[in-house]
């Protein structure tokens, strides 16, 4: 496709998404042969492709490779390709006067304009999302969701080299991938390209967080907001405050926090941030098993959760009576140890329980689910005695954070291929299967001899890691689904 074209188309689509109104369209052309070092433009009928948005881009992007400005590297493609749709992009000062606009007559019509802009923007990588292998599980909590992470390219080893190698001399900006100072950031060797990327400016608790989505979401309409000061997480009464908060303001989302301690906290603790979203998950069905009343709080109305990890549910109508007993459960939770259970609060002066937190609004009442973490390990458990043990680790070895305790996994990208060999391997064909995988594959033939066909084994593969990840989320219960860890449970809540 030659390169005036796909100017001229992708300006167009910009047109027909609304990213840009018809006015604009010679600005936005100019801008984009500036980036490609072009100085005139042929005036000529074109046919169109038919091509989306991110195909037009990378038309574009590739056209630079090939005339050399700008190395053939993933994150350099990435940059300019950032810089592209800019063109396309009000500032952040139109984003959040139309979102406002639209919030006065209805919070969800601008979470609906805000989604689509940055998915029009290509901000949201729709394109590459696609690639993921998603699929519903089966199980006794309800369904669980599993998806194998295609989305994220792997850089190339040169790249890799010289990131390293910048990273020895370059100073630190923005801080992390989350601060606000990545709004509109070109990007570089190692930190994304941000040129496109805006933030809705949310105040919460008298304090500046910021609203946006993530770029690889993992459900409907995946969003993240993070505080305007870099600062480590924290789960406390703030964080509680603000959570409720939130979905005061947006009733159609929920919001949770990651643990504030490593191995049960996310991936990034140096941030103080949330994730939240338009999506019910297994958890938020899950049914309530037993009610109890707090003394301290009786407004506030309290059950343990039939769920594989060990979760407390409030629900109340009063903001504050729920801020109040959820602080109260916290303070008892990090104190409270229980030997018969593997259950201790602290090593020397080292804190070992927090909380998952997780709000909603449902039926006009405020809800929030409080999930009990340890992260204590031990010579037999090394990366935590509430982790994912080695026997499932061929499947998933990393963090339980927020989207995994409420119920989908997010499985490495090696299980693609490594699964098709086990099919091969369960259906009696050569495989190149991985050891680690030997066991289970073993198990999976004994059990299913007599139903393993070949349309029938993938079912019975992604049933079965269905049923490892649960088996994950029982891992990291603190008080497992046996006997002496409900009455271990009940034993905690009647602290409360």
């Amino acid at each position: 496709m030659e390169i005036y074209a796909a100017i001229d188309e992708i300006v167009k689509q910009g047109v027909i998404s609304e990213l840009i109104p018809e006015e604009d369209g010679i600005y936005a052309r100019n801008q984009i042969m500036a980036l490609l070092s072009l100085e005139d433009f042929p005036e000529q009928e074109r046919e169109n492709s038919g091509k989306d948005l991110p195909e037009l881009v990378d038309v574009l992007v590739n056209y630079a490779v090939e005339k050399s400005l700008i190395e053939d590297l993933f994150d350099e493609k990435e940059i300019l390709g950032s810089k592209i749709m800019n063109v396309f992009m009000p500032r952040p000062s139109d984003v959040n006067r139309f979102f406002y606009e639209k919030y006065e007559s209805n919070p969800e019509e601008a979470t609906d304009y805000f989604y689509q802009l940055s998915q029009n923007s290509n901000y949201i990588q729709t394109k590459r999302i696609a690639k993921n292998i998603s699929y519903k599980a089966e199980t006794d909590y309800g369904e669980l969701d599993i998806t194998i992470n295609l989305s994220k390219p792997e850089k190339d080893p040169k790249e890799i080299a010289m990131e390293r190698q910048r990273k020895q001399t370059a100073a630190k900006y923005p801080k992390c991938l989350l601060c606000i100072e990545n709004e509109g950031y070109a990007g570089r060797l190692g930190h994304p390209a941000r040129s496109n990327h805006r933030m809705i400016r949310v105040g919460l608790s008298g304090e500046a967080w910021y609203f946006q989505y993530s770029p690889y979401v993992y459900y409907n309409e995946h969003c993240i907001l993070l505080s305007g000061e870099h600062r480590d997480m924290k789960v406390d009464r703030g964080a509680f405050a603000r959570l409720l908060e939130f979905v005061g303001k947006f009733p159609h989302y929920f919001i949770g926090s990651n643990a504030d301690l490593p191995i049960v906290g996310g991936s990034i603790l140096t941030h103080d941030h949330y994730q939240g979203g338009n999506y019910e998950f297994a958890m938020a069905k899950a049914e309530e098993e037993y009610a109890f009343t707090m003394e301290s709080h009786p407004e506030v109305h309290a059950a343990t959760v039939k769920w594989p990890m060990s979760v407390i549910r409030l629900r109340g109508s009063d903001k504050a009576k729920l801020v109040g007993a959820s602080e109260y459960i916290l303070e008892k939770w990090k104190n409270h140890s229980d030997s018969s259970v593997q259950i201790e609060a602290y090593s020397g002066d080292t804190r070992h329980n927090t909380i998952t937190p997780i709000a909603r609004m449902r039926n006009g009442q405020y809800e929030l689910d409080l999930v009990l973490r340890n992260n204590r390990t031990t010579e037999e458990h090394p990366m935590g005695i509430f982790h994912p043990h080695g026997d499932v680790h061929h499947i998933k070895k990393e963090n339980i954070g927020l989207i995994e305790v409420m119920g989908l996994a997010v499985l490495p990208a090696r299980l693609k291929t490594e699964l098709a060999e086990v099919e091969k391997f369960l259906l009696g064909e050569p495989s190149d299967l991985a050891a680690y995988h030997l066991p289970w594959a073993e198990e999976m033939k004994q059990k299913y001899q007599e139903q393993l066909a070949e349309d029938t084994v993938a079912e019975i593969v992604n049933k079965e890691v269905g049923a490892k990840f649960l088996r994950v989320l029982e891992d990291a219960g603190v008080y497992k689904r046996n006997q002496a860890g409900q009455d271990a449970f009940r034993r905690f809540t009647q602290v409360l």
